[in-house]
């Protein structure tokens, strides 16, 4: 049966999107995360070791005779040495004097023991600017001085260039692992309705039996609603099944009754055209029960088709059953019913339908077979598991062999004949059922063949 239904995004890509979307998110969070932090840990480490070098200088000025005197320590610019070979810039002021230096280094005014940190453009580079202060206190003169220390930013650099490549593995790496867990967490979870849909595909047409394996809180109300959906199912079923055994019990009993009484007044009945309608009410008397009975058949097939009883069943046994059951009919019509059969012919299917549609082949063919004419029927299991039905009748319309299964569809040769239209229908159904074929084809001699192929 084909769907009507419409899809939308796969719910398994909708997750798996939403998941990876956020693992991109954080692995960008974490990345910016980690930079920031190391260049903090990184400007913290160069600020601290040129306050230390702006130390020592100022632990080395003196007063003098008046003046002051800057002896710069070996430590105090050794310790600033850097793979990148940064430049260092300083300046040194007395009471807002410059006595040494570069006289156009920025350099704030920062009380005694202060210390002020900031970061400018000096000759075309970014320097890392360090000022401190002491107040240095002589004989007769109290006066401050001011060194000012500043540092390119090269080694800092290169080393958060290192850094941020690092961080940007780092987060990448989180986030292929992030996605393969996206890709697995999702297919766990997704796992879980396909289990449940195998479970619906796996079960056979008359399993309608409640699910009673545990599935995941969300999914209870999805199962909940199904096992109510199947219970209704297997009720409606129950009552279609006894509705079309009462139906055909209760149509083909008043209609036999009815033909009955009209076959009996037929025999006190002196008038000729009385007689011939009766005939004409017991011949529409047939022709309804008939259409009736096959009608309620084919209702009664097409429900068990779809849910198959299938069990061992002794085809041989089957149709000679009836044979037997049909030659009362057709020694009256003065027709021969030879059956030729293996001595078991073992399968497995649906007796009830089976026996429908040989019913069905062997009355057609008591039907348009002349009188005095044979019927054969065959039963063979190899090459392959067939029931042939041939008649010494006019045989099929060869321009209707394709159609004459249709529902309702009879051939050119049938008028004058009581019938339905059903009769191959309900033999194709069957084998159909039963992943077997209907074949239909003349013999060459004259007469029809029917075959049931399972």
């Amino acid at each position: 049966m084909s769907s009507d239904l419409s899809t939308s995004v796969s719910l398994r890509n909708r997750l798996v999107l939403i998941l990876i979307g956020g693992a991109a998110i954080l692995a960008l969070l974490l990345f910016f995360a980690i930079r920031n932090y190391a260049t903090q840990v990184a400007q913290q480490g160069q600020d601290n070791i040129i306050s230390a070098s702006v130390t020592s200088i100022l632990d080395a000025a003196a007063i003098r005779d008046g003046i002051v005197e800057v002896d710069f320590p070996y430590a105090s610019f050794s310790m600033l040495s850097t793979a990148f070979d940064d430049q260092i810039f300083y300046a040194i002021y007395q009471d807002d004097i410059f006595l040494s230096g570069y006289e156009r280094l920025a350099i704030a005014r920062v009380a005694a023991r202060e210390t002020d940190f900031k970061t400018v453009d000096y000759l075309g580079s970014q320097v890392r600017v360090v000022t401190a202060s002491r107040t240095l206190i002589g004989k007769d003169k109290r006066t401050q001085v001011r060194v000012a220390l500043a540092q390119t930013q090269d080694a800092l650099s290169g080393t958060l260039t290192q850094i941020s490549r690092n961080a940007a593995v780092f987060g990448a790496s989180f986030f292929a692992l992030a996605t393969l867990l996206s890709f697995w967490a999702t297919s766990n979870t997704i796992g879980q309705l396909n289990r449940l849909t195998n479970s619906v595909t796996r079960r056979g047409p008359q399993d309608l039996s409640p699910f009673h394996k545990p599935v995941p809180s969300e999914m209870l109300p999805l199962v909940t609603s199904l096992n109510s959906l199947m219970s209704r199912l297997d009720h409606s079923l129950k009552q279609s099944e006894d509705f079309i055994a009462e139906a055909a019990h209760r149509v083909r009993t008043p209609l036999a009754t009815v033909r009955s009484y009209a076959e009996a007044t037929l025999q006190r009945v002196d008038k000729e055209e009385n007689r011939q309608a009766m005939r004409s009410m017991v011949r529409a008397i047939d022709e309804s029960s008939r259409a009736a009975g096959q009608l309620l058949d084919h209702a009664m097939i097409t429900f068990r088709a779809d849910h198959l009883e299938l069990q061992d069943v002794d085809l041989s046994a089957l149709v000679h059953d009836l044979v037997e059951r049909l030659k009362p009919i057709a020694e009256m019509k003065d027709l021969t019913l030879r059956l030729h059969s293996d001595t078991q012919v073992p399968y497995k299917g649906d007796a009830i339908l089976l026996q429908n549609a040989v019913r069905n082949l062997l009355d057609n063919a008591l039907k348009y077979s002349p009188s005095e004419g044979v019927i054969d029927i065959q039963v063979t299991a190899k090459p392959n598991i067939e029931i042939r039905v041939y008649d010494s009748g006019k045989g099929f319309p060869k321009d209707e062999l394709d159609t004459l299964a249709t529902r309702f569809k009879r051939g050119l040769n049938a008028e004058g004949t009581i019938g339905s239209g059903l009769g191959l229908t309900i033999a194709m159904d069957v084998a159909v059922a039963h992943k077997g074929m209907l074949r239909l084809s003349n013999k060459a001699e004259g007469g029809a063949c029917a075959s049931l192929l399972l």
